[in-house]
């Protein structure tokens, strides 16, 4: 039994956050994104909201320093601006500027969203059942 790792980090999700280096992403994945589509490595967050895995991915890990961006958001298709207002992007906000005060905020249009997140080193694939909620997360050193 650990100490102070948040109980929703399941072993594998953990053992995927130690194998990272420096500069890996991950992705944060909503219910909709086609994770197994784009995930070389997917972990399973079923039931699992994107702020809450957020708050304990970012309790374990740092963001890199050396990036601008190291937290990306995808952005809204155009069909979809000025029409939807994702709320769920402040508690993303609010959640990485509680756990690190390097966070650097960039947005990805969808389709270069989808091709980093192929590249990424993992998809955690959650439950949260909010649009463009998609995060990628840049490791950084501890």
């Amino acid at each position: 039994m650990l100490k102070n790792i948040p109980k929703i980090l399941s072993p594998e999700l953990l053992k995927t956050l130690c194998e990272m280096g420096h500069g890996d992403e991950i992705v944060i994945a909503d219910g909709n994104f086609p994770a197994e589509t784009f995930g070389k490595k997917v972990i399973r967050a079923d039931g699992i909201g994107g702020a809450e895995i957020l708050d304990a991915v970012m309790k374990v890990i740092p963001l890199d320093t050396y990036s601008d961006p190291n937290f990306m958001l995808m952005e809204l298709t155009p069909s979809d601006v000025g029409k939807i207002t994702p709320a769920i992007w402040e508690d993303y906000k609010r959640v990485a500027k509680e756990n690190d005060d390097n966070v650097r905020l960039g947005m990805l249009e969808r389709f270069e969203f989808y091709e980093r997140a192929s590249k990424a080193y993992a998809v955690i694939a959650t439950g949260e059942k909010a649009i463009y909620a998609n995060i990628i997360l840049k490791k950084g050193v501890i």
